[in-house]
């Protein structure tokens, strides 16, 4: 076969392992696969693939990413958390904007560490990161985030560092917006250690 040739049949077989990874894949995937570093970033020289993060990349060809910072951490951190203001945001139970991507991690994990977009670890122990966990679909990419109750919970636990003017709008954007479950929150509020702080603010929206 020619070079003209074998270069031909390369793109062809990247760009058929791109789709087989849901148009999206990691160099290191690619050279696990006998692409070479020559052959994927000739790809990205055409313009037939572009950068998600580090080490990341999409095929240009897909429909435009809604949440391009959530992907980028998803794919980075695939077993991190949404939480806290982000997911408050993730729920719409906050007027608040997020600067940072607020993720949770298990207590024993690697603080996640990103330059952009700019992440906010927590780690979280036992059921406090086990429980309420809800896995959803953000452009083609699981997405893993704390249900609004929990997500509750976890911010009356760390209310000093966001602000008790934020869990309270949230707590009664949560009631306005959403099935308001108060033992749903109660459940939560003991996972987290925290049900004698929120029970009476609970109790306030019956």
């Amino acid at each position: 076969m020619s070079d003209f040739g074998s270069a031909l049949s390369s793109r062809a077989q990247l760009q058929t392992l791109f789709h087989q990874h849901g148009g999206q894949l990691r160099l290191s995937e690619a050279l696990a696969q006998g692409i070479s570093r020559y052959q994927f970033y000739r790809l990205r020289d055409e313009g037939l693939i572009e950068p998600l993060s580090r080490g990341l990349y999409r095929l240009v060809n897909l429909p435009p990413i809604e949440n391009p910072d959530l992907v980028t951490t998803v794919t980075r951190f695939p077993n991190a958390v949404l939480c806290l203001i982000s997911a408050l945001d993730w729920h719409g139970i906050t007027t608040q904007i997020p600067h940072q991507v607020h993720l949770a991690v298990e207590r024993d994990a690697r603080l996640p560490v990103l330059d952009y977009p700019p992440v906010a670890g927590y780690r979280f122990s036992g059921q406090a990161f086990s429980e309420g966990i809800d896995q959803v679909e953000v452009d083609s990419i699981t997405l893993q985030v704390y249900n609004p109750e929990k997500t509750l919970a976890d911010c009356f636990k760390f209310r000093n560092r966001i602000g008790m003017d934020v869990v309270l709008e949230a707590l009664e954007l949560y009631r306005t917006r959403k099935a308001f479950l108060p033992g749903k929150l109660m459940k939560y509020a003991n996972i987290c250690r925290v049900a004698k702080v929120m029970a009476p603010y609970v109790e306030a929206k019956l």
